[in-house]
This record gives structure tokens, sequence and C-alpha cells, in this order.
């Protein structure tokens, strides 16, 4: 199978990106200026495999900036060992990618360590309406027009594969995609939903699953299936090896119809009937996105109001536990109102601990940290909307430099 694949030459912060604040890039270990020099470096008398130690638990910010002491720290931190070191250490709180553009893949990721913006360049996609998916430090971009580009990338080192040879190059009406990485062969895999309606017939829905694995390089079409009063859509993830993907529903007008979740075991490559086993939604939704916390299936959904189902009244998150959710947070109201004139939908998603919430209307981002049961806006942005019907959109991703495509 042809690859491309391009890297860039060691860890430099100049080829990463700037901070939009313009920070002093010691000014955090500095103390804001009153930090007092002393006659003994401790840097002098650790060696190396001891300041490695302490290096690789930094926040991956602040391992750009200590790049940048001196040269003994640079070798450290880019050396090969150091890269090692890093594989092992616990999950970094995901960052998230804002585009500023409609047309460009412009944009800025937030780092929620340090509650600042910086400006990164992203490698191969080439506008932001490309379908995207993240896991463990990589991301997946393939393209919405012809569906024939895909790329795996690490956002912060900017190392890309292509991949080649997708599957079924016809058109399909719906395209989801979803990725895994594994923490410990750092293999992944990939996996496209297709959604194409039987001509002439709205209810009935052609849907096949392609899966892509790294360590074999092969597309596979595990499953195909035609759909009757149900269709995929742009919604799937994979959790502990199984793949979900959020279904909709063609012909019922029932409310609480409207949305479903099937799964697909990738191990065994078996849906053991796809609908048979149609996991019902909490209440009706006027949308869904499904987010993979440590291997947990999270959701995240919007609650239309009483009398018009289709206006979104609030935003709750619920966990998957066997066939039934259970509520795990809901924006409070006061925030729910911050996000302004609210659609329908909204775009969400998330790793580890932390869950993003973005309106498509306007760069305000919200943050739930699951752990502490907290809701928070996140600093603004540095940009601002140019006109009324501009769209914006991201995604999160985990900043991790060890890892490539």
């Amino acid at each position: 199978m042809e690859e491309q694949t391009s890297r860039i030459s060691g860890l430099d912060s100049d080829d990463w990106g700037t901070d939009v604040h313009d920070l002093d890039l010691f000014s955090e270990l500095s103390d804001k200026g009153n930090w007092v020099p002393t006659s003994v470096s401790m840097d002098s008398i650790l060696p190396d495999h001891l300041l490695e130690r302490i290096l690789v638990y930094l926040p991956v910010a602040s391992l750009f900036r200590a790049s940048s002491v001196c040269k003994r720290w640079h070798d450290i931190v880019t050396s090969s060992r150091f890269s090692r070191s890093l594989s092992h250490v616990l999950p970094h709180k995901p960052w998230y990618f804002m585009f500023t553009s409609s047309d460009e893949p412009t944009g800025y990721a937030y780092d929620p360590v340090f509650k600042k913006w910086y400006s990164i360049d992203l490698p191969c996609i080439r506008t932001s309406n490309w379908f995207i998916s993240s896991s463990h430090g990589l991301v997946s971009f393939m393209d919405n027009d012809s569906r024939s580009e895909l790329f795996v990338c690490n956002p912060i080192t900017r190392w890309w594969r292509r991949l080649t040879d997708l599957p079924d190059s016809c058109f399909s009406d719906y395209n989801a995609l979803a990725m895994s990485v594994s923490r410990v062969s750092q293999g992944y895999t990939i996996s496209i939903v297709k959604s194409k309606q039987v001509p002439g017939d709205f209810s009935r829905w052609d849907l096949s699953i392609h899966i892509y694995d790294s360590e074999t390089m092969i597309w596979v079409a595990s499953f195909m299936e035609v759909l009757t009063g149900w269709r995929a859509g742009n919604e799937s993830v994979i959790c502990g090896g199984v793949l979900y993907v959020l279904l909709y529903s063609t012909g019922s007008t029932m409310l609480e119809d409207r949305h479903g979740l099937v799964t697909f075991d990738l191990s065994s490559q078996s849906s053991n009937g796809l609908l048979t086993r149609k996991i019902a939604m909490p209440c009706p939704l006027t949308c869904g996105r499904l987010v993979n916390l440590k291997d947990r299936l999270y959701m995240v959904g919007g609650i239309g109001k009483k009398d018009r189902p289709d206006v979104i009244k609030g935003i709750r998150v619920w966990i998957l536990t066997g066939m039934d959710w259970e509520e795990a947070g809901r924006v409070p109201h006061k925030l729910f109102r911050g996000f302004g004139e609210l659609d329908d939908v909204f775009t969400s998603s998330g790793n580890d601990e932390l869950i993003y919430i973005q309106s498509y209307g306007g760069p305000s981002l919200l943050v739930y940290n699951l752990n502490e049961k907290k809701w928070r806006w996140c600093e603004k942005c540095p940009v601002s909307k140019r006109f009324p019907l501009e769209l914006f959109k991201g995604f999160s991703f985990e900043p991790r430099l060890e890892i490539a495509p």
C-alpha cells in the first residue's frame, strides 16, 4: 500500500505555533519576576536520567518551552529515549481546536492546563468541513467531497500519513468517521460507516461498515445491511473495541423515536443483528453527540421544548451502562443561556475527563470536568464573528509528542 509521510525534524517551538497571548516562555516558572537565582544550579547536579524523569511529567506546552532552555534540555526532550518515556505517562488533558474559517483549515487550539489559546497549522486538511476523528494523540481527516482522501496525523508534531485504497468510492449520502488508538502498541483502527438511500425508496437505506487496521494496512468491508425506517448519519465512535453508531429515523413521526444507537463488535466483526439490539435514547433529543471518555461511551444531547420539540431548551450528558443511560451532568441554565440563540444542533467532543460543547453560531466554548462535576466557560478565543451566518466548529484531541501515524 502506498504511503505518504511528512515530519518535522526535532522539537522546535517555532514550527509548533505561536501563543496568541504573546506568553513569555519563562513567565510561569519565574513567578512574575520574583525569582532569585541561587549559587547552585539544580540542573548542574542532576544526572540526565533524573532530569528526564522530571521533564516527562510536564504539560506539552511546557515541554516546548523546556526544549528552548539550553542545549542539554533540548537534547533530552528530543531524544528517542524521552519519547519512549512519554508513552508511559498518563493521558494529558485534551486540547480543543477551533476553526476560524469555513473555507480554510485555520484556527486556534485551547490548552485547559494553562487556559490559553495557541495558533496551530494543521497538516493535510484543506477545509474545515472535512470529517474528523481523534484518539490518543492522533487525528484522522477525510475529505467531504470525493471521500477519497484520508489522512492520519499528529497535530502537535505534524507527522502525517495518507491512507490509500479507501473502500467503496461510490458516493454515499452520509458518512461517519471514527478512530481508536491503542495506548500499548500505538496501532490504530479506523472505521467508516456509509449510508446511502435505496433508489426510489426513502424508507430503506444501504448501510456498510469498513474497517482499517494500521498493523495490516488493509481495509475490510466488515458489514453490509439494508435498514428499513432508519439510516446512519455522521455520528459514530469506538469505545473498548466496540463501534457505536447513532441512527436517525426516516419514517416515525414520534419524537421519542427520532434517534437510536446500535453497536458493532470490532473484535468479532459482528453486529449481532444491528437493529435487534438498538439502544433507545434516554429521552427525546434534538441531536446527539457521542464521546469516548476513558473507553466509556458518553452522549451529549439537546433537550427540546415540549410544545416545540425542534427548539432546544437545554443540554445534558449521559453515560451508557449496559443497555441503559445514566445522567452524568446537565448544563446549568445560566450557562446554557450564555450561548445566545442556539440552534437545535451543536458540536461536542472530549477526551479523558473533559467534554467540550460549542455552538455552531459562535466561538464560545463550554467545558465540563466529569471528575469535578464542574462547568465553566473557556477563555475567549481570539476570533470574532465576521458575518451573521458564519459557522464555527472544532474538535478535541489529546496533545502528545511521542506518537506517530
